[in-house]
């Protein structure tokens, strides 16, 4: 036996384990023992700061010590600071001669004191990186120390990126703190984006590097209509090269998410609401906008008739969303005027309601699709051609399907309407998982095309129906039909949805 390396056993191991993980516990108690008893004591110094490093060293996710860390820090600064006055009153006695001297020993001093606090802080986080290179509280440790410091340096600290982004490509913490650096040292985006593109070469599998991408675009390639998320001559672009990553890995979802976006209607997220149907009688007033508004006062709704200006207060909202709401303010419509509805950048003509010279009405159909040039719409055909063609080999590839879908859309809403659907109806089986995802999508695409061929049917705006065949998981853009006096759907539909039914004007008690 002898010579022979004893292996141990799994109960060896196991006890050998559970022996360190005590040793372990027992240590970091004691340190926590030792920090908070000194934090208590207002003791934020030296010993403090090596007690934190002993532990975070090992697990830097504990925010507790990042935020003591900080607390020592103000105060070593703060103490550099009142030290550094009394000199500062000295030097300043004698300015005039001693200006020469005092540059010259300047560039023989060592280290500025507050310099190295700073120093010691980028540097710890650095090996607490090393062991967790997606630790927030390290990145965020980090971006604080970087705050303080009046003297960063951003060049270095986009070396550090570079230097983790070579390690792991995909990490989107450091993605996320580069976007930090780089707005710090005033990188042009076009550099960025050439950056991006290299990523993206070395790896198409790479969620951090295509969103970063989707942010530099519309700087750099605006899209004056905001209807497209960039120019149409760099979309055309973009769509060539994501379709090639995608069909490199057709099971891999990063770029067809980017061409998803790309497809998109480029709507900021930030942008003012928008108002999607408006209805006024006698003395009552209904508005429904396309996004959920917490506050409707802050938008300051006015109603311009001639010479008169009414403006809307108390508005009080209807659906828990905060899209639809009705103001209890007192309005003296009158037939004879016309009326013009002013909402942040907007001002809306509104129409009397047809068939009666009782009130009058705006509506404007969700945006469903932008339009396009010819050269973009040919690219369009051509990505929806290879996707049809890949799912002759591939027919039950989800995000085929998808895209393929999204494309036809973009082509042609209503004349490939119903083959977009039996996309989806098909992706409920093959991702089963997001059954409920396709068919609310379903629903989202059903009533976009229903409300936007609504003004042209009878009854317009008073009377809104929904042919027997057409089924609905859910009832978005529901706030649209707020509106509506009367509102037809199969009784089976009605009974399905309950109260996801939206209100109608006529049952409103204004």
């Amino acid at each position: 036996m002898h010579g022979r390396v004893k292996v141990r056993t799994t109960e060896e191991e196991r006890e050998r384990k559970r022996k360190e993980q005590a040793l372990k516990v027992r240590a970091y108690r004691a340190a926590m023992g030792r920090i908070q008893a000194k934090r208590a004591a207002g003791e934020l110094d030296n010993e403090m700061l090596a007690l934190t490093v002993q532990i975070l060293q090992r697990n830097p996710d504990v925010s507790t010590l990042w935020n003591i860390r900080r607390e020592c820090v103000l105060e070593k600064l703060s103490k550099l600071a009142q030290e550094e006055e009394p000199q500062q009153r000295e030097q300043a006695g004698d300015q005039g001669e001693a200006e020469e001297k005092n540059e010259k020993e300047a560039a023989s001093q060592p280290e500025d004191k507050t310099q190295a606090v700073f120093s010691c802080e980028l540097d710890l986080t650095e090996q607490c990186l090393m062991v967790n290179p997606k630790s927030y509280n390290a990145w965020h440790h980090r971006c604080w120390t970087l705050e303080q410091n009046p003297q960063a340096d951003w060049q270095r600290e986009l070396h550090l990126c570079n230097k983790y982004l070579k390690f792991d490509e995909r990490n989107f913490h450091t993605w996320d703190y580069r976007r930090y650096v780089t707005a710090k040292a005033g990188v042009p985006a076009a550099q960025e984006l050439d950056f991006c593109t290299e990523k993206i070469k070395v790896n198409f599998s790479n969620y951090s590097s295509w969103h970063h991408r989707s942010l530099l675009l519309p700087e750099l390639y605006p899209n004056e209509q905001r209807d497209r998320p960039m120019s149409e001559e760099k979309l055309q672009q973009e769509l060539e090269m994501v379709l090639t990553a995608a069909f490199t890995d057709p099971n891999d979802s990063s770029a067809w998410f980017y061409q998803r976006w790309l497809l998109g209607s480029g709507a900021q997220l930030d942008r003012a609401p928008r108002v999607a149907a408006f209805r006024l009688e006698s003395k009552a007033a209904v508005l429904a906008l396309d996004k959920p508004t917490p506050d409707l006062e802050d938008l300051n709704i006015e109603l311009v008739a001639g010479e008169q200006k009414v403006l809307l207060s108390t508005w009080v909202p209807l659906d828990s969303g905060k899209t639809t709401w009705k103001s209890q303010s007192t309005v003296d419509y009158q037939n004879n005027l016309t009326y013009t509805l002013k909402l942040s950048d907007q001002e809306l003509k509104l129409l009397p309601l047809p068939g009666s010279e009782d009130g009058v009405f705006y509506f404007a159909p969700p945006h469903a699709a932008a339009s396009c040039s010819q050269e973009l719409l040919a690219e369009l055909k051509t990505q929806l051609q290879s996707c049809l063609d890949l799912l002759e080999y591939e027919p039950d590839s989800k995000w085929t399907l998808l895209t393929s879908a999204l494309l036809m859309r973009a082509i042609d809403v209503s004349g490939n309407h119903t083959k977009s659907l039996e996309h989806l109806a098909k992706l409920e089986k093959v991702d089963a998982l997001r059954e409920g995802y396709y068919k609310d999508l379903a629903a989202r695409w059903t009533l976009e095309l229903q409300l936007a061929n609504w003004p042209q049917t009878p009854g317009f705006p008073r009377k809104f129906e929904l042919p027997d065949e057409v089924s609905l998981a859910s009832m978005p853009y529901g706030q649209y039909l707020v509106i509506v006096d009367e509102l037809k759907m199969a009784g089976k539909l009605m009974e399905d949805l309950g109260d996801r039914v939206p209100k109608m004007f006529s049952e409103l008690k204004l």
